[in-house]
C-alpha cells in the first residue's frame, strides 16, 4: 500500500458462562508480519480475523493484559451482523443474544410510537443485544483458532517508522521488541497513540449530555422489546440482555461521580414507575459524551479505523458497529495491495465512504441525544404528539427503523 494510501465506572459484573478454552495469546511479538494491527479490542480482532482468512499474516498488539469485563457496548446492528458472519461468529452471537425485533417509545404511561425492525434486513431483521465481553471472547477464540500466535497482550507500542517500503513498530512487552510489516492498522481507540504518532489532526468536543446506566434483573414483562421512556426529566432507555437482565440508561443533570445501583434504580422508578432490584445490579457506569474525528484515515502505509478514526456518541449503540464496518471495508483493499494490485482508487473510495458513514452515524446519535434531553411537560406533550402522528405514516416509520438499525 503506497502513500495514497471522562468516565466514572463501578463494576460488579458476573463472570460469563464458561466456554471452550482458546489457545493462550503470545507474550512476545513476532519480528515480522504482513500487517500489524495496534489494538486488540473488538474492531482490531475482527479485522485480524478477516485478514487471516485471506491468507494475510497478522500481528495484533494489545496493551491490556486481559479482556475488559466492562460491557458498555451491547447492541449489534444488522449490517454488522452481516459482516460478522464473514468471521464465522454471527451464528453463535444470534443464538446467545437477545433479538430485539421492535421498539416502543412511551411517555406518561402510554405508547407514543412503535418501531418494527422486520424490514431492516432479510437475514437479520432485528437488533441483537449481547454483552461486549462475550463478543470479544468469541472474536478472540476465532482469531487464535486461525493463528495461535496472532495476538500479543501486554504489548505497548512506543514508536512507528514508515520506511517507504514498510513499517517498523517499536515497543515493549516484558522487553523491547520491533515488528516489521508491510502495513499498519490502528484500532487503538479514541485516544489513539498511533494517530498522534502519524501526525493526523484530531478534532473533538465534549457534549453537555451525561448518563447513568446499569444492568438489573428484568421484572418489566417487556420480553425482547426495546423501550424508550420520553419523560420531562429526560430519557430512560431499557433494553433486554441475555440471562434475564435488562440494561437501563438514564439521562442525568450532571456526571455522577459516585454512582450507586440504588440511586439509578430510584431514578428509573421516578420516571417510569418500574422498581428495580438494586441488589441484583451487575454493572454500573456513569459517563459523559465526547465526539471526534480525524482529518484522514489513510497516512502513508497506515490506516485508522474504529474510534481511532471517528468517535461518536454511545447513545444508539453505533460506535462498535461502525468500527466493524470500517474493518470489513478495508480488509479486501489490504489483501489486494499485498497481492500487488493497484489500490489507490479503492483507498480513496474507502476513506470517502467511511468518513461519510461516520458523519451520518454521528448525526443520528446526536439526534437521539436531543430527543432524550429534559423538556417542560407542555413542550414534551407537543413533541410527542408530533412523533405519534409521524409514526402513523408507514413509510416514515420504516425510514426511521432503517436509520436506527444503520441501514
Amino acid at each position: 500500500m503506497r502513500a495514497e494510501l471522562p468516565t466514572v465506572s463501578v463494576e460488579q459484573t458476573a463472570a460469563p458462562a464458561v466456554q471452550a478454552a482458546a489457545p493462550a495469546p503470545r507474550s512476545i511479538p513476532r519480528s515480522s508480519a504482513d500487517v500489524v494491527v495496534v489494538g486488540g479490542g473488538p474492531v482490531g480482532m475482527y479485522l485480524a480475523v478477516l485478514l487471516l482468512q485471506e491468507g494475510v499474516s497478522v500481528q495484533v498488539l494489545e496493551q491490556r493484559l486481559d479482556r475488559s469485563t466492562h460491557s458498555r457496548a451491547i447492541g449489534v446492528h444488522p449490517p454488522a451482523l452481516e459482516s460478522l458472519a464473514r468471521a464465522g461468529i454471527a451464528e453463535t452471537m444470534t443464538r446467545e443474544g437477545i433479538r430485539i425485533t421492535s421498539g416502543e417509545a412511551r411517555s406518561a404511561g402510554r405508547t407514543v410510537a412503535r418501531l418494527d425492525f422486520a424490514a431492516a434486513s432479510a437475514r437479520y431483521p432485528f437488533v441483537l443485544t449481547l454483552p461486549q465481553v462475550r463478543t470479544e471472547q468469541l472474536l478472540e477464540e476465532r482469531l487464535l483458532a486461525l493463528d495461535p500466535g496472532a495476538l500479543v497482550r501486554g504489548a505497548r507500542v512506543e514508536s512507528v517508522e514508515d520506511t517507504g517500503t514498510g513499517v517498523r513498530v517499536h515497543g515493549a512487552a516484558g522487553g523491547a521488541f520491533t515488528v516489521e510489516a508491510s502495513l499498519l492498522v490502528a484500532a487503538d481507540g479514541a485516544r489513539s497513540s498511533i494517530r498522534s504518532a502519524l501526525g493526523a489532526r484530531w478534532s473533538s468536543r465534549e457534549l453537555p449530555d451525561t448518563y447513568l446506566m446499569g444492568d438489573y434483573p428484568d421484572g418489566t414483562g417487556d420480553g425482547p422489546l426495546g423501550v424508550l421512556y420520553l419523560e420531562p426529566e429526560g430519557i430512560v432507555e431499557s433494553f433486554p440482555l441475555p440471562g434475564g437482565l435488562r440494561r437501563w440508561v438514564v439521562h442525568t443533570d450532571a456526571l455522577q461521580r459516585n454512582p450507586t445501583a440504588a440511586g439509578l434504580a430510584e431514578l428509573v422508578r421516578q420516571r417510569t414507575g418500574h422498581r428495580l432490584d438494586a441488589a441484583g445490579n451487575s454493572m454500573l457506569s456513569a459517563f459523559g459524551v465526547r465526539i471526534g474525528r480525524t482529518n484522514r484515515l489513510v497516512s502513508g502505509r497506515s490506516v485508522l479505523i474504529g474510534d481511532a478514526a471517528h468517535q461518536i456518541s454511545p447513545i444508539g449503540g453505533q460506535g462498535m458497529n461502525l468500527g466493524w464496518l470500517d474493518a470489513a471495508a478495508v480488509a479486501p483493499v489490504i489483501a489486494a495491495s499485498l497481492h500487488g494490485d493497484p489500490v489507490g482508487g479503492a483507498l480513496r473510495d474507502f476513506e470517502r465512504r467511511r468518513r461519510r458513514d461516520a458523519a451520518v452515524a454521528s448525526a443520528q446519535a446526536q439526534i437521539n441525544m436531543m430527543l432524550g434531553r429534559p423538556l417542560p411537560a407542555g413542550m414534551l406533550a407537543l413533541r410527542n404528539a408530533g412523533l405519534e402522528r409521524m409514526f402513523q405514516v408507514p413509510a416514515l416509520g420504516g425510514a426511521v427503523a432503517r436509520r436506527f438499525t444503520m441501514q
